[in-house]
């Protein structure tokens, strides 16, 4: 078994060149600007490292991991405009640089080349991947839509949320491993342990990227510090904070995300450290993660296979960035 590093250049070697064309050079080039950008990668070396997990890595595994990078590049670059983020990975996003009418198309040509891309692998594979594909685009465009709407909702329950983030995160990390153990020739039943890994490895990261968006490194993190505050985010670290709140902070809170304070971010961060957030989530976040873990354990291969998906679940948990 590779590790993800290993995996990480191989797919960037194999994923680092152009892919659109030349003209109309407004439209392709603000598309080929957010993969030059960079990024992570774990999706696409989830979709390699599951493949590997029962099987040599194959160049479907390749073809499916650039259509997962694409249709994840897609998500993010609408995902920006509606977040009016300025900043992606500690650069300026599409919309910023491009205006938000290209971006939105390049948004749309990303995903209709990662069909193209799907629809290279193998046809007797083809109908269960394209199937799990299309399922999860559906899902996390919900998740995004709950996303919007609970901006404007007074109180959202942690239950609430933790089914948006599924939708809008976790679904395509999950999505990810089991097109990897299709490819790869898994069963019925692993398949679904590995869905059920990425899943609640997606909420639990989520959980550490509502934390670092609040009280991360701007350097690091290469995101704006408070931005999901800004936008009036129902995040996990608000929702936990107005259960816990004092009848004066919840007041303060509830005034200071409906309003215009010039110092919002730094105040409702004080709130949350008196409501003793970062604890309460580091807790939550271990939940989520140990219940990963335990869908990888029942997965039917040796555990020296498995050895490194384990590490890849703390290189994810335990970042700064």
């Amino acid at each position: 078994m590779h590790s993800f590093k290993s995996l990480s250049e191989q797919f960037e070697n194999h994923f680092n060149k152009r892919h659109f064309p030349l003209s109309p050079a407004n439209l392709y080039d603000a598309a080929q600007y957010i993969l030059k950008i960079g990024g992570k990668r774990v999706r696409p070396v989830s979709v390699l490292m599951a493949c590997e997990l029962f099987n040599e890595i194959t160049d479907d595994a390749y073809h499916v991991a650039t259509a997962i990078e694409l249709f994840h590049n897609f998500s993010l670059i609408h995902d920006d405009i509606m977040d009016k983020a300025p900043l992606r990975r500690g650069m300026d996003t599409v919309h910023s640089k491009y205006g938000e009418s290209t971006a939105l198309l390049a948004g749309d040509v990303m995903l209709v080349v990662a069909y193209e891309e799907i629809n290279k692998i193998k046809p007797s594979t083809l109908h269960d991947v394209l199937t799990l594909f299309s399922k999860t685009a559906k899902e996390v465009c919900e998740g995004q839509q709950m996303d919007m709407d609970f901006e404007n909702r007074l109180e959202v329950n942690l239950d609430e949320y933790i089914e948006m983030i599924t939708l809008k995160t976790s679904v395509l990390l999950a999505a990810s491993l089991q097109m990897g153990a299709i490819l790869g020739g898994a069963g019925k039943g692993n398949q679904q342990h590995l869905y059920e890994f990425g899943k609640n490895i997606g909420i639990s990261f989520q959980i550490q990227d509502d934390y670092l968006d609040a009280f991360g490194d701007p350097d690091k993190f290469g995101k704006q510090i408070g931005g999901d505050i800004l936008s009036n985010k129902k995040t996990f670290l608000l929702i936990h904070a107005l259960s816990v709140a004092t009848d004066q902070q919840k007041r303060d809170l509830e005034q200071l995300m409906s309003g215009k304070d010039e110092h919002k971010v730094e105040k409702v961060l004080q709130i949350f450290k008196d409501c003793n957030v970062e604890e309460w989530a580091n807790s939550l976040k271990k939940k989520y993660a140990d219940l990963a873990i335990k869908h990888l354990d029942e997965t039917a291969v040796s555990e020296q296979r498995k050895l490194e998906l384990k590490n890849l679940t703390h290189l994810l948990l335990e970042r700064n960035t």
